[in-house]
């Protein structure tokens, strides 16, 4: 008896180059679904095929260059995914990111350029994915503790994933009459391309993991198992929910990280605008 319990299903993965998209689609095709790999970079999504078959020989893996944020590419994508199997099961939404500014110097541009990154790009997937769901598909989407806990000097972020589970929540509410369910993972600080400058000082691990009850930082792997698990029927009465997959940090607090800003903007970025305005 196999446990290949997506057997003949389908699945896009945006952002599929991604550490996260890799972890994840090993084990939609340990478990027997046809994975699309969408991204940006065809050289980044052939090395990520080839990760994936190494872990999973003969597993079946495409890729598809595009840009998860133009329209017609996120719609061409699923076709293609579509094509596999004939069907549409499950869609991983993995784009994301933001600026690391102070909030008084962040631009207005910047703002919704984090905004789009984060809750259009799941939008537009979520949109053109449905119509071609089979009933109980499953859309995940990658949230953030950012979401729950403030982060200085990452507001755009905040904000962004915020949104985000604010479209979790009522798409869900709605699509449910159409049994697809949809579902946000918050990973907490967990290594990654976009991560890998802050595991490499000392100081942000060290502020980093005072606020981690269970005394490490995250790894892809952490977090693939909670995507695996909203994209299967193992969830199928779960919709319009997040959880955090981030060792207990939602427990204390956000890390500071004062010591990158202050390096990176300058000193007086840190100081009492109070008393700075009173000075000028």
């Amino acid at each position: 008896m196999d446990n290949l319990t997506l057997r003949g299903q389908a699945a896009l993965i945006t952002a599929g180059a991604a550490a996260i998209s890799i972890a994840a689609a090993k084990l939609l095709v340990r478990d027997g679904a046809a994975v699309v790999l969408m991204g940006r970079r065809e050289e980044a999504l052939v090395a990520a095929r080839q990760q994936i078959l190494a872990d999973q020989p003969g597993a079946r893996v495409e890729i598809f260059p595009g840009d998860a944020m133009k329209e017609a590419d996120v719609v061409a994508a699923l076709q293609k995914t579509h094509s596999l199997k004939g069907r549409l099961d499950i869609v991983v939404s993995t784009v994301g990111g933001g600026a690391f500014k102070p909030v008084l110097m962040l631009g207005e541009q910047e703002l919704v350029d984090d905004l789009k990154l984060n809750i259009v790009s799941a939008f537009l997937v979520t949109k053109h994915a449905v119509p071609l769901m089979v009933t109980g598909g499953s859309i995940v989407c990658i949230s953030s503790m950012a979401a729950k806990l403030t982060f200085p000097f990452l507001v755009s972020y905040n904000t962004a994933k915020a949104g985000l589970e604010g479209f979790v929540r009522a798409a869900a509410d709605e699509l449910g009459r159409r049994k697809i369910r949809i579902n946000a993972v918050r990973p907490g600080m967990t290594r990654s391309a976009g991560t890998s400058s802050m595991f490499e000082l000392p100081d942000v691990v060290e502020s980093a993991l005072e606020q981690v009850p269970l005394g490490r930082l995250g790894e892809p792997e952490d977090i693939a198992p909670a995507i695996r698990y909203l994209a299967g029927p193992e969830s199928s009465w779960m919709t319009g929910q997040s959880f955090a997959v981030d060792g207990g940090n939602e427990l204390r607090r956000n890390p500071d990280l004062s010591a990158i800003v202050g390096a990176m903007f300058g000193p007086e970025v840190l100081g009492d605008v109070s008393t700075a305005n009173a000075q000028s």
